[in-house]
Formats: C-alpha cells, structure tokens, sequence
C-alpha cells in the first residue's frame, strides 16, 4: 500500500469512529410530593426575579419506582412565569445535567448538558411537564457521542 493510500483510509476510518449512537428516549417522573422545592424569596417580598428554588427529590420511572434523585436550583427570572433552571439526574451508572427555562405551566424544553458514566458524551434535549398532582414527567430525547 502507498502513501497516498493511507491518506485516503484513514479519515474514513477516523470518522466512522465518531458516529453517534441512534436516539434514545428515557422517561423519568421527579416526585416532589413529599420533597417539595424550597423556595427563597430573595428581592421584593413574593414571588419576584431573582428568588431562588432549590430542591433534592426522588427521582421514579414510569412505574413509579425510585431509580435516583433529581437535584438542583432554580432563578426566578419572571414573576408567575418562568425561572432559570439547571438539575442532575442522578442514576445507577451515571448522572445527567439539563439547563434551561422552567415555565411556571404546561411543558418546559430544557438541554441536556452534560453525562458522567454510563452518560458521558450525552446530548440532546429534555421535556418537563408539571403534572400539577406533585410530580413532573421528564422525556429524555439523546444520543451518546461516545
């Protein structure tokens, strides 16, 4: 084989390495029923930009059974509207980091950041619905760039 010949494999081969994982979707249910949010008016007293949410809750699966924890804060950024939000999902095998804007209702589209374990390399995106009973269901919509 010549030179010229490895030139032309190699990328090939470099690139075929790279290919990313088909999509994968998870659903999980942050259960905050138990565990609410805790809520810190910072500012004008009530609900105004800059009060901050922070929480640590079970985190289930569709069954209803616990698989992990859902952990983190939030940064009231509209008064009855919306906050600023970053959370790790915590697993066996791994934890995911969403950030994004939470709406006060209906569904939130938040971006998944970051994977540790079994989810590094981890992107896509993440559906929250407030399930105004307590919980919240999480569609995972990602593949792994591994």
């Amino acid at each position: 084989m010549n030179k010229t010949s490895l030139l032309i494999i190699s990328p090939v081969l470099a690139v075929s390495a790279c290919t990313p994982q088909a999509p994968q979707t998870l659903v999980t249910i942050a259960d905050a029923r138990n565990h609410p949010a805790r809520f810190i008016d910072s500012g004008e007293p009530g609900d105004s930009a800059g009060d901050i949410l922070v929480f640590d809750q079970p985190l289930l699966d569709k069954a209803m059974n616990k698989i992990g924890t859902n952990s983190g804060s939030c940064i009231r950024t509209r008064a009855g509207h919306s906050f600023q939000c970053q959370w790790t999902l915590t697993m066996q095998g791994g934890n995911i980091v969403v950030a994004g804007r939470e709406f006060d209702k209906g569904t939130s589209s938040l971006g998944i950041i970051a994977g540790t374990g079994s989810y590094t390399g981890i992107s896509g995106e993440m559906e929250s619905t407030n399930n105004n009973d307590g919980t919240f269901t999480q569609v995972l919509r990602y593949r792994l760039n591994n």
